[in-house]
């Protein structure tokens, strides 16, 4: 299983780039925490999970094919924590 995720405003500059593709992801828990693996400045960041343009809940299972985007809040406050 492969899914593609984006990232946007804040999210881009801090992964220095617009999207990454995971494999084989088992849940949004799951997939977060790869994120923060990968980028650890997400971890000090707090963002809206969308799965195909719809927001998720964590229970949600990533299926192939999947588009995920993280979005910042829209305040345009750059310090908001989790």
């Amino acid at each position: 299983m492969k899914i593609t995720v984006f990232f946007f405003g804040i999210l881009a500059e801090i992964t220095q780039t617009s999207f990454v593709h995971y494999n084989n992801v088992g849940s949004l828990n799951d997939l977060r925490l790869r994120i923060e693996d990968d980028f650890p400045g997400m971890a000090n960041y707090e963002y809206r999970i969308l799965i195909n343009s719809k927001i998720q809940t964590k229970d949600y299972i990533p299926a192939d094919g999947d588009e995920v985007t993280l979005m910042p809040p829209l305040t345009g406050n750059r310090d908001i924590m989790k």
